[in-house]
């Protein structure tokens, strides 16, 4: 009697396991789908950032990312983005744009590379949060931001190919609000969920 309300109680167990693992499965796909259907219905909004890529014309599509960025938080200015703006900053949009970067440079670039890079170096979202300038300075060296102790300028980057890792998009990371902004943007691709 005893044996088999242990096994009722183990396949109970795995019962819930099981339909845990399906839930996350079907989560998964759901918004993989919406990621699909957030492109295809404003593919006008992602086109010419899919084209830029597509053609390996990186420095146009870093610049079409922020541009991309700015008209979904209604401005024009990157100086007018608030880091308040951007905790809130649709989670559907970074995808799609995440997933362009990917997808056209072989996985080398995208804000899911970034943010692998930055729990690599130990980053994470409370880091994130409490504005951690360690771990964003190794995050820069990573990816080539910074080169022997100092933050490199914008008109340093090459967009090649070539470049380390995760080093773009770039343009956007570079804020009136500085690093700041930077760690406010990678607490909201860690609640985006935007891992590879």
């Amino acid at each position: 009697m005893h044996g088999e309300e242990d096994l009722v109680t183990r396949l109970t167990a795995m019962e819930a396991k099981l339909e845990a693992f399906i839930q996350q499965g079907l989560a998964e796909r759901i918004a993989r789908l919406e990621d699909a259907l957030t492109l295809v219905t404003d593919i006008e909004r992602y086109q010419q950032l899919q084209l830029y890529l597509k053609t390996g014309k990186l420095l146009e599509a870093d610049e079409e990312t922020v541009r991309v960025i700015l008209q979904e938080a209604g401005t024009s200015n990157r100086e007018d983005l608030t880091p308040d703006a951007v905790r809130r900053f649709p989670c559907s949009v970074l995808r799609v744009i995440d997933r362009l970067w990917v997808t056209y440079t072989g996985g080398r670039f995208g804000f899911s590379v970034q943010l692998n890079i930055y729990q690599r170096v130990g980053g994470t979202l409370e880091s994130a949060i409490a504005q951690d300038t360690q771990r964003l300075q190794q995050l820069g060296e990573q990816v080539g931001w910074r080169a022997e102790g100092e933050w490199k300028t914008l008109d340093q980057a090459r967009h090649d190919l070539s470049d380390p890792v995760g080093c773009y998009p770039v343009i956007w990371w570079d804020s009136p609000y500085g690093t700041k902004m930077v760690n406010y943007f990678l607490a909201r691709l860690f609640t985006c969920e935007l891992f590879p």
